[in-house]
C-alpha cells in the first residue's frame, strides 16, 4: 500500500504510523463497522472527489443499519474527505476509506455501549483489477460460496462483518488461476462479484441484476444512466450463470473496479474473449464523467482546490 502523511480520526490529522487503535477495539472482534470506497480523479482542474455526497450518504445509511449512532454530520464527513486530501497534497488518483467503528471500552455482543469511532485514510492506488484488465478483460469463476441471505445478513449495509463471505470467495478464484470471483444467490441466481456489480451484453441489450441481494451500486447507478442516455436498452432482472456464459459481452462495475471487462466464466470464453464495444463505450464514458470531460455531469466532482 502507497503511504500517505496524515489519516483522519475523529476530527484530527493523525500521522499514518500513529494511527492506531486498541487491541481490544469492538469491531475488532465482533465485525460491526461500516466502511465506504470512494475514489477521486486527477482531473485538468486538479483532484476532484467523484459523488462524494452520495458516497458519504451511503455510510450514514449503513451506520442506520446496523445500528451504529455517528458522531459526525454529513456535512461534517464530506468537509473531513475534502480537507484531507489538500492536507497529503496527493499527485496522481486517490483511493479514500471513511470508517465508522466501535472502539475500545466495552466487550461482549450487546454493542451499543461501545464507543463510536471515525477514521478517514486516503491513498494513492491505481487500477484495482489492473491496467491490463480494463482493456483484455479478466477471468472470472463462480464461487463455491452463496452471496449470503438477506435472511441472514443486511447486504444494503456496507458493512465489515459482510465481506467475509467476498474476502473467502476471492481468496477461492486467486487460488483456482483465476482473478475474481462471482456469487450466486441462495437461489441460484448471480448476485454479484466479491465486491461489484456484474453486468451482461446480450443482443445490445444491457442486463444487470436487481439488488435484492447485493449492495446498491453508485457506480453501477452511473453506468446505467450513461447507458440510457446513449439509447442502449436496459434491463434490470434475475441472470443464471448458463446465461452469462452465453453474454456477447459481461463486466463488472465498482468504486474499486470502475469498468472491467470480463473476458471468461469458468473457462467459457464470453463474446470474442475481449472487451465488447458497447463494454468499451460504457467504460470510455464512464471516465469521461470521473476525469471531468463531460460538462453534463461535472456536478458529481467535488474539486479539491476550487
Amino acid at each position: 500500500m502507497n503511504k500517505a502523511s496524515f489519516i483522519w480520526m475523529d476530527g484530527e490529522f493523525t500521522p499514518w504510523d500513529e494511527a492506531n487503535v486498541h487491541i481490544l477495539t469492538h469491531t475488532l472482534h465482533y465485525g460491526n463497522a461500516v466502511f465506504e470506497g470512494t475514489r477521486a480523479y486527477q482531473t485538468k482542474k486538479g483532484l476532484a472527489i467523484f459523488k462524494l455526497h452520495e458516497h458519504t450518504q451511503r455510510l450514514l445509511n449503513s451506520a442506520k443499519i446496523t445500528m451504529i449512532q455517528p458522531t459526525f454530520s454529513l456535512e461534517e464527513l464530506k468537509k473531513a474527505q475534502v480537507e484531507l486530501l489538500r492536507k497529503n497534497d496527493f499527485k496522481n488518483n486517490v483511493y479514500l476509506r471513511p470508517l465508522v467503528y466501535l472502539g475500545y471500552g466495552v466487550m461482549g455482543l450487546y454493542h451499543a455501549k461501545a464507543p463510536v469511532k471515525t477514521a478517514i485514510a486516503a491513498w494513492e492506488w491505481g487500477t484495482y483489477l489492473g491496467e491490463e484488465g480494463l482493456e483484455k478483460g479478466i477471468k472470472v469463476k463462480i464461487s463455491s460460496f452463496t452471496r449470503s441471505s438477506n435472511r441472514s445478513t443486511m447486504g444494503k449495509a456496507k458493512a465489515a462483518a459482510n465481506y467475509l463471505n467476498s474476502q473467502m470467495a476471492k481468496f477461492e478464484a486467486v487460488e483456482c488461476g483465476y482473478e475474481e470471483a462471482l456469487l450466486l444467490d441462495d437461489e441460484g441466481f448471480i448476485a454479484e462479484g466479491s465486491g461489484e456489480c456484474f453486468f451482461i451484453v446480450r443482443d445490445g441489450v444491457l442486463i444487470s441484476p436487481p439488488n435484492d441481494n447485493s449492495l446498491e451500486s453508485i457506480t453501477q447507478g452511473m453506468v446505467i444512466e450513461l447507458a440510457k442516455e446513449a439509447n442502449i436498452p436496459v434491463e434490470r432482472r434475475r441472470v443464471t450463470r448458463d446465461e452469462a456464459y452465453i453474454a456477447d459481452e459481461a463486466f463488472f462495475t465498482g468504486t474499486a473496479a470502475e469498468v472491467t471487462p470480463i473476458n471468461s466464466i469458468d473457462g467459457r470464453v464470453i463474446g470474442a474473449g475481449t472487451r465488447g464495444e458497447i463494454t468499451k463505450f460504457l467504460q470510455n464514458a464512464y471516465f469521461d464523467v470521473v476525469y471531468g470531460r463531460n460538462p453534463k455531469y461535472e456536478n458529481l466532482l467535488t474539486y479539491i482546490n476550487p
